[in-house]
């Protein structure tokens, strides 16, 4: 029984799907849209939010803490001199998940997950 277990496996490790996160967010946050799988798309959407979220706060906590998840210097400071502040009035749901075709190869279901529009 998987009571209470929140989150799909991915088929990867731990490790492995965290930096799987920390990479499609970090291509999130730089491009501000990225096409991938359906199911990592819904990954996605909720460790994209609350880092989002920090980054309003903007404080040096909060700094700190984005740190931890995104290590490109420059898109660290995107999320918090542009993106943040776009979302200021808005209290979550920064992202959109459009479903898109399946892929060729393997027939996965394919989505594009896009920041959506600042105040």
């Amino acid at each position: 029984m998987r009571h209470r277990k929140t989150g799909r496996n991915l088929s990867r490790t731990a490790s492995h799907r965290r930096a799987l996160l920390r990479n499609m967010a970090t291509a999130l946050f730089r491009h501000g849209r990225i096409e991938t799988t359906t199911a990592k798309a819904k990954e996605l959407r909720p460790y994209a939010e609350r880092l989002i979220t920090l980054a309003k706060r903007g404080d040096l906590h909060a700094r700190r803490l984005v740190a931890r998840k995104i290590s490109d210097r420059d898109v660290q400071g995107k999320l918090f001199d542009e993106i943040a502040p776009g979302f200021a009035r808005r209290p979550g749901g920064y992202t959109r998940i459009l479903k898109l075709r399946h892929r060729r190869g393997d027939a996965a279901e394919m989505a594009l997950i896009e920041l959506v529009e600042r105040d």
